[in-house]
């Protein structure tokens, strides 16, 4: 156990640990709020009595050398702020690094940080780097490229810009354009460079998304050249991470090598060099069943993920499974700027025919939790419990009838795949059988997600953050860029605001709680469930895990041949 002092911790660290100790919240709960305020996981985990201890050391020491294949979607990746998956975070993460890394334990850990510190009223944050780390050109890491991030993160006039949303405590507008379009910025005074090595982020009001939101896959650190040298990450392919990109073609294929320089890469002299001399990414479509030949055939050594509709013929190939669960979700949601889902009793009615425990059997073989149609779920520490909705078929048709749209035919939109489409699919049965009419339109991926936001009535699969005020502040925020509901309530905007701003996280989950039931009650989303992920790989590969937001941190990964 690591030693330390409970006089040491952030105000709010010491209530939660009487929380923890009075039974009021769990350990998960705990180790989430207590490392996003700054505490190191070693020092959460001994203040929450959880042994840190290592699991028993693999029987063979790991080998280095060798080229890591996973399967998974190629994307294009130009500028990391406009990342909106996670597979593109990562290709990306080979080369490029977070500030902070959200674990597979569910703690927030620094990563191209030292530490932070979290003053009592959780508006000033002190930034410290990490020493020793150094771009793949050399340059030395510093406060510079921080703050450049920082401000760019900020740019909410930037199309597609999901950052700025993340760190709406430092937006503020800046100037105007030549057209007259106002341009967004971080607020004068609020990052200062105290030393290279040292930055001090002040935010205008209490923000506890702050530290969680520097872990998501949008917020990889560019270079402090980036916008000068073009602004696209496969023209200037410079990061600080382990290996530097080498080929990549969208859609079909990519690979990063192990950096040039020997002892270049920071983390050689923290936990070692890594052991893989190269990672590939192999693009196979959206067919499982490709993936598995690939497997028997010996083209791929791990896959992204495992659909749950061919988890046993994948156990039955003899490779080895890693799971978690996690708040990794689908929503069957409505699109309130496209009529009839503008009439509220149209989208509770259609809610209401269907029963998420049912659609968790029927399209995703009962991998997972039944949701409530809020999108918050017990895996997050900010979440508050609600009384369990009844599907009700009989009571849907007539509402709907009532409604004017006893006679309409919705089209039920979604992507060509295992799960969302088996998932839609039972969906789509449940409204029949209440006697609503219904037309599925399946898309290939590059159809579906060239408008995903836009269709009226679909299903998007959505990534888990750690607490469920950044899901929030992303998805249903009046105007924010992934509302794809074009949900907008003042009243959640203002709970929003609030929840943000609460370190204490019994208020917050007070707060959470009547945010939930107005988003439930306001109909748009069939949320049916929390998906358990899983990844298969052949039985050589060691240290490669399923991580709960769908991460690849490679680092520690080798191939026992």
């Amino acid at each position: 156990m690591t030693n330390v002092s409970e006089s040491d911790c952030h105000p709010t660290v010491l209530a939660d640990l009487a929380d923890l100790r009075s039974d009021k919240i769990d350990r998960r709960t705990f180790l989430v709020r207590a490392t996003a305020l700054g505490l190191s996981a070693a020092s959460a985990c001994a203040l929450a009595g959880v042994s840190t201890q290592a699991a028993k050391a693999d029987e063979n020491l790991p080998k280095p050398g060798g080229t890591l294949r996973i399967s998974m979607p190629v994307m294009p990746i130009v500028d990391p702020r406009l990342f909106d998956w996670p597979e593109m975070g990562n290709l990306a993460r080979t080369f490029l690094e977070p500030l902070v890394r959200f674990t597979r334990q569910f703690t927030l850990e620094p990563h191209l940080l030292d530490r932070w510190e979290v003053d009592p009223t959780a508006t000033q944050y002190t930034l410290h780097l990490r020493p020793g780390a150094t771009w793949s050109n050399g340059d030395p890491f510093v406060a510079e490229d921080v703050i450049f991030n920082l401000g760019r993160w900020c740019e909410a006039h930037i199309p597609g810009n999901s950052m700025a949303q993340r760190m709406q405590s430092l937006v503020e507008q800046v100037s105007v354009a030549d057209d007259g379009a106002p341009v967004f910025g971080p607020r004068p005074g609020a990052l200062e460079r105290l030393d290279d090595h040292t930055v001090r982020v002040t935010l205008n009001k209490p923000d506890v998304t702050f530290i969680p939101n520097l872990s998501d896959y949008p917020a990889l650190i560019v270079h402090r050249d980036f916008d000068t040298t073009g602004g696209n990450l496969l023209s200037q392919p410079l990061g600080t991470g382990p290996w530097v990109l080498e080929q990549m073609e969208p859609g079909q294929f990519f690979r990063a090598v192990r950096r040039p320089d020997a002892g270049g890469w920071w983390g050689d002299t923290v936990s070692g060099p890594v052991y893989l001399d190269a990672v590939e990414y192999h693009d196979l479509g959206t067919n499982p069943r490709d993936e598995l030949q690939a497997f028997t055939g010996g083209r791929i050594d791990a896959n992204f993920e495992t659909p749950a509709g061919f988890a046993q013929a994948f156990a039955e190939a003899g490779l080895q499974r890693s799971d978690v669960l996690s708040g990794a979700t689908i929503c069957v949601r409505m699109n309130t700027r496209q009529p009839p889902f503008d009439d509220v009793r149209v989208r509770r009615a259609l809610q209401s025919a269907v029963d998420n425990e049912t659609i968790l059997d029927l399209g995703y073989d009962g991998m997972g939790l039944r949701a409530e149609n809020h999108h918050v779920g017990p895996m997050n520490p900010d979440y508050a419990p609600l009384p369990p909705q009844i599907a009700d078929p009989s009571g849907a048709f007539e509402a709907l009838n009532a409604a004017g749209h006893g006679d309409t035919e919705f089209d039920l939109v979604s992507i060509d795949d295992d799960w969302r489409r088996n998932t839609c699919d039972a969906v789509a049965a449940q409204l029949r059988d209440a006697g609503i009419k219904v037309r599925r339109t399946i898309l290939g991926a590059d159809a579906f997600w060239s408008d995903w936001k836009a269709f009226p009535f679909s299903g998007t699969n959505w990534t888990m953050r750690p607490l469920a005020v950044q899901t929030y502040m992303l998805g249903y925020r009046s105007g924010a860029t992934w509302n794809e509901t074009g949900f907008s309530d003042t009243r959640f905007d203002t709970l929003l605001d609030e929840a943000m701003g609460l370190s204490d996280i019994a208020r917050r989950i007070d707060v959470m709680a009547e945010m939930e039931q107005i988003l439930q009650s306001s109909g748009v989303i069939i949320q049916p469930y929390w998906r358990s992920l899983c990844r298969d790989m052949r039985t050589q590969v060691r240290g490669l895990e399923i991580h709960p937001t769908f991460e690849d941190h490679l680092e520690r990964v080798w191939i026992d041949e």
